[in-house]
């Protein structure tokens, strides 16, 4: 069996398989996806509500039949992956390709090697472990991906009475699906003074089946030894601390927590490729490769996307520099710094090499809080690259800027990113 490729990508979910093809496009036939699932598609096979694929496709899908486009294509363009495979770490070669070492059914553990690896793994959710919840460890406590995947693709019915910590996206859409699977959802708690997950979850999910969102709200106490009998839920003030005396109990047999998502790097640092403590993510250029060369990183391993959509024309884009390097190797040049200022929490990627610029640059990030009426500034020393009004921006959704060639031709200083108040 073959164990030298040119590609090896980890992870056969939306990234994973958008890079294959997106490498496979560029020209590069020696590839080989990775896979721990039984089956290509990560976690949109879980998800089964519609709103996917409307950039890709022009169309609305569920996660599901998102993911079956994907994997039909993978399998159209002759290009092999290798399912129930676990990957146990990378390790870069004095030659300047890559050890991958794994474990599974069909080979049994084995070392392949690589001229290029793209780190496409996905991410994981934040844990009660995590959240310094106080009380017991009873039945009923749930990440609600973890609800997710009970209720869509095991048929299970997870509780009748429901709280849910946290309003990310998954959270939102879970209420909703609760709802239809016949529980009561009493309340949506989240700690931040706004919403953590798309205004179109929150109307769609919250709004049209009058569940209450309780923003600067926040679980203080979980009650029950063996079952969950109910929580203490309390207001917090601008320092996120609860507030004696406000605490609601709510009776519930089912807490589900939606309390963020935490790229899967393990592999990476493992690696030695340097984390974003901001994105908790691989730094990257703008070909979307890491410190290490050959070495690159897609989709939600390298941040948190809100859109699927977002992750597969990202995840192209690092298969087909991969393919390029594997060609042409690591290209030269000068490379400047993209940093970040008021109101931006981070940037992908956090270098641009203005000496070898594609057709289009995107420059992609979040902002720290809610933004009414301000302008996304781009500047390189004194020169002022780009200036964006926007009536309204949010934590929640990932802004995705595209620079022409031209905009960074003659850019020689770090480029900031930054947000200005519109004067009235």
């Amino acid at each position: 069996m073959k164990s030298d490729y040119n590609i090896i990508i980890i992870g056969g979910g939306p990234a994973g398989m958008a890079a294959a093809i997106g490498a496979k496009e560029a020209g590069e036939d020696d590839i080989l996806i990775l896979e721990r699932d039984s089956v290509l598609g990560g976690i949109l096979n879980q998800c089964i509500h519609n709103g996917f694929g409307l950039h890709t496709f022009n169309e609305e899908l569920t996660g599901p039949e998102y993911a079956e486009r994907f994997a039909d294509k993978v399998r159209e363009l002759g290009i092999p992956f290798e399912l129930e495979t676990m990957v146990l770490d990378v390790t870069p070669m004095s030659d300047g390709r890559k050890a991958v070492s794994l474990i599974s059914a069909q080979r049994g553990a084995v070392t392949l090697t690589a001229k290029a690896v793209i780190l496409a793994m996905g991410c994981r959710e934040r844990p009660r472990g995590a959240l310094n919840i106080p009380g017991f460890r009873p039945q009923g406590v749930y990440t609600a991906g973890t609800a997710q995947k009970l209720v869509n693709l095991e048929g299970a019915q997870v509780g009748k009475e429901v709280v849910i910590l946290g309003s990310g996206d998954i959270g939102l859409i879970m209420a909703r699906r609760m709802t239809l699977e016949g529980a009561h959802v009493a309340a949506v708690a989240e700690l931040m003074p706004y919403s953590s997950g798309l205004k179109r979850n929150i109307v769609q999910c919250l709004d049209d089946y009058g569940i209450p969102l309780l923003l600067s709200h926040t679980v203080v106490d979980i009650k029950g030894k063996e079952k969950l009998e109910g929580v203490y839920i309390a207001e917090v003030d601008e320092n996120r601390k609860p507030i004696a005396g406000s605490e609601v109990y709510y009776p519930c047999d089912t807490l589900l927590l939606s309390c963020g998502l935490l790229p899967e790097n393990e592999l990476s640092s493992g690696a030695g490729v340097e984390i974003d403590p901001r994105t908790n993510g691989a730094f990257v250029n703008d070909r979307l490769e890491t410190n290490i060369e050959g070495v690159f990183s897609c989709g939600n391993v390298l941040h948190v996307h809100d859109l699927v959509d977002f992750v597969s024309e990202e995840s192209k884009r690092a298969g087909a520099n991969a393919a390029l390097y594997v060609k042409e190797g690591r290209k030269g040049g000068r490379e400047v710094n993209v940093t970040v200022g008021n109101g931006v929490r981070y940037s992908v990627p956090s270098k641009i090499n203005t000496d070898a610029l594609p057709e289009l640059t995107h420059i992609r990030f979040r902002v720290t809080g809610v933004y009414k009426d301000a302008s996304i500034i781009i500047k390189s020393g004194e020169r002022e690259i780009l200036r964006r009004k926007s009536r309204i921006l949010v934590p929640s959704e990932m802004l995705d800027i595209i620079l022409k060639r031209d905009k960074l031709a003659d850019v020689t200083d770090d480029i900031n990113v930054y947000l200005e108040e519109v004067q009235s």
